[in-house]
């Protein structure tokens, strides 16, 4: 077990990744970062919290200790943009949504330096996901992968108003089932609002693994923040929590009802 991210075993074909979970930044790279990035604030806040159900679903679990602002999992490793022509934060970010400098002035992280976590934190990661897939594959024929993310309900750096709450995102269609996507359009979502390939279409993690071809089938679904949190800020509201997670246990149950289908 690498120490850099902590995965869980299930019994059902389905594995939950949550790349920007993490909150650690470690002090060799903390030293050179402003004060206002050790306050991880673009983390995607309580992923675990929220999944928590997961595992008495016998849903498989994965997540990272390492802040994106170490680096960030759901990008390629060549550092290639996401969104062509739209802003994109780099693959070890050097500003904050909100545009703030991470670090100290000259301290940005060198070629070398971003090739180091890359090794570190972004290869084990990535191993970790390709072995669970393989053996998830071989075990029960059929696989689903969700890449579970947050962000700011207002984030005017990457879209102008406010975002709907379910965010799903299938690479337009193409790394999982239609039957999958027509599934998810079914459940009620109610009072929530949703939206499918919108501003978000899915990470490099989504894009990367999702080969329905090959049934294994990927999904991101970026939540709005303000669906269990008091935005600003990072307090977890509870009232909010529990009635979105009966969604998202809905979702997910989604999610495992496809992965057992023959």
């Amino acid at each position: 077990m690498n120490s850099n991210y902590h995965l869980t075993s299930g019994d059902v074909g389905v594995l939950i990744s949550m790349p920007h979970n993490g909150q650690l930044i470690p002090q060799d790279i903390a030293i050179n970062m402003a004060d206002c990035a050790l306050k991880v604030a673009d983390t995607d806040w309580y992923m675990d919290k929220l999944y928590d159900f997961a595992k008495a679903m016998g849903i498989y679990t994965l997540a990272p200790k390492c802040s994106r602002y170490v680096i960030d999992l759901n990008r390629n490793s060549s550092g290639e943009s996401l969104y062509t022509g739209a802003d994109n934060t780099e693959l070890c970010p050097t500003t904050s949504f909100d545009l703030s400098p991470l670090y100290l002035t000259g301290q940005q992280p060198s070629k070398q330096e971003i090739q180091r976590r890359i090794e570190q934190y972004w290869q084990p990661y990535h191993q970790a996901i390709a072995e669970t897939l393989r053996q998830l594959k071989q075990q029960y024929g059929k696989v689903v992968l969700l890449d579970a993310h947050s962000i700011l309900s207002q984030v005017p750096r990457f879209f102008s108003g406010t975002l709907p709450d379910f965010n799903f995102g299938s690479a337009d269609g193409s790394s999982c089932d239609k039957q999958l996507l027509n599934n998810i359009a079914k459940i009620n979502l109610a009072p929530y609002t949703s939206v499918f390939n919108g501003r978000f279409k899915g990470g490099y993690i989504t894009r990367a693994y999702g080969d329905p071809d090959n049934n294994i089938h990927a999904i991101q679904l970026e939540l709005s923040q303000c669906t269990y949190m008091d935005e600003p800020g990072s307090h977890y509201n509870e009232q909010k929590a529990a009635q979105v997670k009966v969604q998202l246990k809905n979702f997910v149950q989604c999610l495992v009802d496809f992965a057992q289908e023959k």
